[in-house]
């Protein structure tokens, strides 16, 4: 289940991530996200937040499978931001790792708050938070 439900919504986040090399494309990602939750008023969160609270501590098969899922989502972020780099939009010395565990951190937080609020606008509002320190990190090397 966790391959099935994992290769979904990397496949998911992949579509919408690859081509993301502009603030309008990354606006474009956070609407399709936020949108997508809205559907149910956040009602399910995150498949893979899901899978990792049910399983990460009882099973370490599952708990790993789990982290290599997180780690390929961190990727498309890390590659979203490189592209930001190429493109000048942020600075070539910014922390492209923590950048991106930011954003993996926003989302998830995201997820949860809207599941508990029934409410996707704590999640809109941390995924802003997060574009907003880039454009702010761009901001600065201007």
């Amino acid at each position: 289940m966790i391959e099935l439900v994992g290769e979904q919504t990397i496949a998911r986040q992949r579509g919408h991530l690859e081509g993301v090399k502009t603030f309008a494309g990354l606006r474009r990602w956070r609407n399709a996200v936020i949108e997508r939750n809205a559907v149910e008023q956040g009602r399910y969160g995150c498949a893979l937040g899901s899978l990792a609270n049910e399983f990460s501590d009882q099973d370490a098969v599952a708990r790993q499978q789990l982290d290599e899922l997180f780690t390929t989502w961190h990727q498309l972020f890390v590659d979203v931001i490189r592209r930001f780099q190429q493109e000048r939009l942020i600075p070539h010395d910014a922390d492209v790792d923590r950048l991106a565990t930011g954003f993996v951190a926003a989302v998830q937080g995201g997820y949860l708050l809207a599941q508990t609020s029934r409410d996707v606008a704590p999640m809109a509002t941390a995924i802003d938070m997060a574009i907003d320190h880039l454009r702010l990190l761009g901001a600065a090397t201007d």
